[in-house]
């Protein structure tokens, strides 16, 4: 008999590969389990990239079982190749440091953490590395990985050509002996990871069986892509984080306002929780109803990350911007300093707009630009100061301007 987690997962579209189905469906028909996510601290928030299996946890925890949380305070010190063609740049203590706590910060907006059963509790691998010297860990493990399997892992030959350093070869026995050492610790008999982190998972499972004599899965989730296909990532340039520091919740629910036609019924699947039996009726609307359909997804996926209030204000800052009615005061709003008029370019770099002076000549010239509903195509063009100004950059993103 299936599982009732294993099948909400699998009809939400969560499962990409199982190391042993049949086997963790008995594990959890017998009870509940413990089960760990881990990510390595390169940036300070989650983007959406990441919340495939972060949605799934959730899930898994909604059926009563255990999430770790794992910051990977000792793997970010050396770099994950996998899916990558170069090396990770070095990051300091004190990037570390912050990156960890924005991850802390990202894991509770869709967890409940504390000291009950089906808690979730954070973990930092560098708390167990660290009491390993060179010595140590080539005595412990050093038999327990045979080069030949290591070279066959995809991260691995991928990168042989470009390469590979001996610090990113080790990442694959680190991530391994984090799960050797949750399973003693905590009973975790199950990692959670995305496809690109199978390789290294499937180390971790080995390696249990050959220290203990156990067995432990591995599920891995599809990963999520772009309009044209690319990974969704920080090293791919098209990051939509989580933490509202590095994006507003408006941005965040314009990101799902705006999900492709035949990519809404996978998202509402993923990103929400609005029940299978709802989600395939909604899947059936088309036109002006599908318009409706994503502005749910848009509210449901930022009601998860931002709270119901957020969400609210992202939905009437949305309706004001596009549709003439709701709040104003919750669109996305920068403040400049502009006590005289200022060239138009300028304008947009001081504004948060573009990085760029020609970037921002290039969207004026293509006429991309609009300042009060006014299409701006001279470059030469002056913005005469006021108390408050809209610009609209193409036909989606609106910024509130305050002069002061």
């Amino acid at each position: 008999m299936q599982n009732e987690l294993l099948h909400e997962l699998e009809q939400r579209g969560f499962i990409n590969q199982t190391s042993n189905m049949d086997g963790l469906n008995a594990a959890l028909n017998d009870g509940k389990i413990c089960a760990y996510l881990g990510s390595d601290p390169t940036a300070d928030s989650l983007h959406v990239g990441h919340l495939v299996p972060v949605m799934m946890m959730r899930w898994l925890q909604k059926y009563g079982h255990k999430p770790i949380m794992l910051v990977g305070g000792a793997t970010g010190r050396i770099g994950d190749p996998s899916g990558r063609d170069t090396g990770r740049p070095m990051m300091t203590e004190e990037v570390l440091a912050k990156n960890i706590a924005g991850l802390k910060k990202s894991y509770s907006k869709f967890l409940r953490f504390g000291d009950g059963p089906s808690d979730a509790v954070i973990v930092d691998n560098y708390d167990w590395m660290k009491n390993y010297s060179h010595l140590d860990f080539l005595a412990q493990f050093g038999t327990d990985f045979t080069v030949p399997r290591m070279l066959s892992m995809e991260s691995v030959k991928r990168r042989l050509e470009n390469g590979m350093t001996f610090l990113e070869f080790n990442y694959m026995t680190f991530q391994a002996v984090d799960f050797l050492t949750l399973y003693k610790k905590y009973n975790c008999v199950l990692q959670l990871c995305g496809a690109d982190q199978w390789g290294n998972a499937i180390m971790g499972i080995e390696l249990i069986r050959k220290k203990l004599g156990k067995e432990a899965f591995v599920l891995s989730t599809a990963l999520i892509t772009d309009a044209n296909g690319n990974k969704i990532g920080k090293s791919a340039g098209n990051a939509v984080w989580v933490n509202e520091e590095k994006l507003s919740p408006y941005d965040y629910y314009q990101y799902f306002r705006n999900t492709p036609d035949d990519l809404v019924e996978k998202f509402l699947k993923i990103f929400t929780e609005i029940p299978l039996y709802e989600i395939a009726e909604l899947s059936k609307k088309t036109g002006a109803e599908l318009n409706e359909v994503k502005k749910r997804l848009a509210f449901a996926a930022t009601e998860i990350a931002h709270g119901t209030d957020a969400a609210r204000a992202a939905e009437s800052a949305a309706a004001a911007l596009f549709g003439g009615a709701g709040n104003m005061d919750n669109a996305p709003t920068a403040e400049i300093e502009m006590a005289a008029p200022m060239g138009i370019v300028d304008f947009l770099c001081a504004a948060g707009l573009f990085t760029s002076k020609s970037e921002a000549r290039r969207n004026v010239v293509q006429g991309g630009i609009q300042i009060d509903g006014k299409k701006i195509t001279d470059t030469k063009s002056e913005i005469a100061p006021a108390s408050e100004i809209m610009v609209q950059k193409g036909k989606k993103v609106f910024l509130r301007v305050i002069c002061k």
